[in-house]
């Protein structure tokens, strides 16, 4: 049941538009469209959007570990006043729709001169509530032994930080990748709403410019979500092992 959508989707991206219209439903086309595919990379600028996707998972990705990572280490390790009552007040942020946050980082952006650019579509996705509290339950479940011992022989925190919880947080760090680039390869409506231009545009927001206003044409608008899918499909499967164990270690606090 769970493949199902997907079948549906490969298969009405080989369809011609009759056959993905047409009731009752045809399952298997009667010839394969493969033109469909060549269709949806000149339809729409799709290696623009595909760069803009790939760039702002990656810089998304690393401002995600590393900041998220230091704020963790911070709320787990380090003794200031008023710490858990700021952990609360982030975890706050959890609970606010994020539709509510949109207004106001549009017009932070619109300070910074940001609107319609690559920039503006990765910045507001550069460190999350979520990835603190999940970098922080990691260091938590660390010995205390371990930063003590390394006080003793003279390390900062921040060599404490880089030297030893990083590297025994790798099963955190991998699931923190996973969720920031899942959400943002599949983000539609700060995109939508920061950049007007097509070339600016990530490939989920990129892929809705091809509904129509009467008719869609879905066999185009399966075979662009097909080539967009398939990225994010390929590296679950290849991190899917750290992925569950990311998220396996989260709850052992």
């Amino acid at each position: 049941m769970m493949l199902f959508p997907f079948a549906w989707q490969v298969l009405t991206s080989f369809k011609t538009l009759d056959e993905a219209i047409r009731v009752p439903i045809v399952i298997w086309p009667a010839e394969w469209q493969f033109e469909n595919y060549g269709r949806a990379l000149t339809a729409i600028p799709f290696f623009d959007m595909l760069n803009n996707s790939v760039v702002s998972v990656v810089v998304r990705s690393f401002f995600q570990v590393l900041l998220c990572s230091l704020a963790g280490y911070a709320f787990a390790v380090l003794r200031f006043p008023f710490k858990n009552l700021l952990f609360i007040a982030l975890l706050a942020i959890m609970m606010v729709p994020r539709e509510l946050y949109l207004l106001p980082q549009t017009e932070i952006l619109k300070v910074f001169g940001w609107l319609n650019t690559v920039p503006g579509l990765i910045a507001p996705g550069i460190v999350s509530a979520f990835g603190v509290f999940l970098m922080r339950q990691f260091f938590l479940s660390m010995p205390s032994s371990l930063v003590e011992a390394a006080k003793i022989d003279g390390a900062s925190h921040l060599r404490i930080w880089f030297s030893i919880m990083l590297p025994l947080a790798r099963p955190g760090i991998s699931a923190l990748i996973i969720f920031t680039a899942l959400f943002s390869w599949n983000e539609l409506l700060w995109p939508l709403l920061v950049n007007s231009d097509a070339d600016k545009l990530n490939l989920s927001a990129g892929l809705s410019t091809l509904s129509g206003d009467t008719l869609t044409d879905f066999p185009l608008m399966m075979a662009g979500a097909v080539m967009a899918q398939l990225p994010m499909i390929i590296a679950f499967l290849i991190l899917q092992k750290s992925f569950i164990q990311g998220i396996a270690f989260t709850g052992t606090k």
